[in-house]
């Protein structure tokens, strides 16, 4: 299996969020989790977001659950997919940082240990890079699951692509293939695209390719 598992309803959301929230209070109170769930599914639906969306989060959620075992505390990697896009904004470059400041907030308020939010903070925050150390499981299980969108069929990946270049409609054609193509090469550049054993075998190869193929569409479509 080369594709990207198909994304479950999105529907399914606010009942996921509370059995990852109750399973990091660890047995400890807290308030309801429904009103987090519902903040932050509106910030998941902003208008701006055509990519970065409901659908892209349950996808992240259904990976992280195909690489959970290489997890070391998986509930904490599953609060950061909820964070780590929670704050997107296309012309701004803090939404990382911003994304997990706002973990750093709600997750306390929630009833979530001090050490729990760390690590989903840190998490969030890595996903700046995609580059996780060497035995970092937590941050391993997430990069690769945000990045298994890289190994879709064609279909899947020219979809993404189109929503990517939707996000960043503001940015000239010429400027945005520019922008692309590094981000592309950059992505190329790395060792290793997935460093859980799962996503080595089944999305490193894939991906490399859908990654290549539009490198080079990028540039045959620029000007003559």
């Amino acid at each position: 299996m080369t594709d990207s598992p198909r994304p479950r309803d999105t529907r399914a959301l606010p009942d996921r969020w509370r059995d990852t929230l109750l399973a990091a209070r660890s047995g400890a109170p807290g308030p309801d989790p429904l009103p987090y769930a519902e903040n932050l599914l509106v910030r998941w639906a902003e208008p701006q977001r055509r990519y970065h969306t409901t659908a892209h989060l349950t996808a992240v959620l259904d990976r992280i659950d195909t690489l959970a075992g290489y997890a070391a505390d998986v509930h904490a990697v599953r609060l950061a997919a909820w964070f780590h896009d929670a704050v997107y904004r296309p012309d701004r470059t803090e939404n990382e940082e911003r994304s997990a400041a706002l973990a750093e907030r709600a997750l306390p308020e929630a009833g979530v240990g001090e050490a729990v939010t760390a690590e989903v903070a840190r998490l969030v925050r890595l996903t700046v890079t995609h580059d996780p150390a060497e035995g970092d499981g937590n941050g391993e299980v997430l990069c690769d699951a945000d990045l298994a969108v890289l190994a879709g069929g064609p279909e899947a990946y020219a979809a993404y692509a189109a929503q990517v270049r939707e996000e960043y409609g503001f940015v000239p054609d010429e400027a945005f293939r520019a922008g692309r193509a590094a981000v592309l090469r950059q992505l190329l550049a790395l060792p290793r695209l997935f460093r859980t054993p799962y996503g080595a075998a089944e999305w490193e190869a894939r991906a490399r390719h859908n990654l290549a193929t539009e490198l080079e569409l990028l540039g045959s479509s620029g000007p003559q």
